[in-house]
């Protein structure tokens, strides 16, 4: 199963296309990919399920 997040310019929830697991700068983990219907950057804090 996809990541889901909230796509900003859609303003639903959607799964991420290309889920990719980063850390961030505060050394958080946190899932990084992009909407399949506009192709917007989202982005989730925290570990990925």
């Amino acid at each position: 199963m996809a990541a889901q997040a909230y796509c900003v310019k859609c303003k639903t929830k959607r799964e991420m296309k290309d889920a990719v697991q980063i850390t961030m700068k505060n050394g958080r983990p946190a899932t990084e990919g992009k909407c399949p219907e506009c192709g917007t950057k989202m982005f989730k804090i925290g570990a990925a399920s």
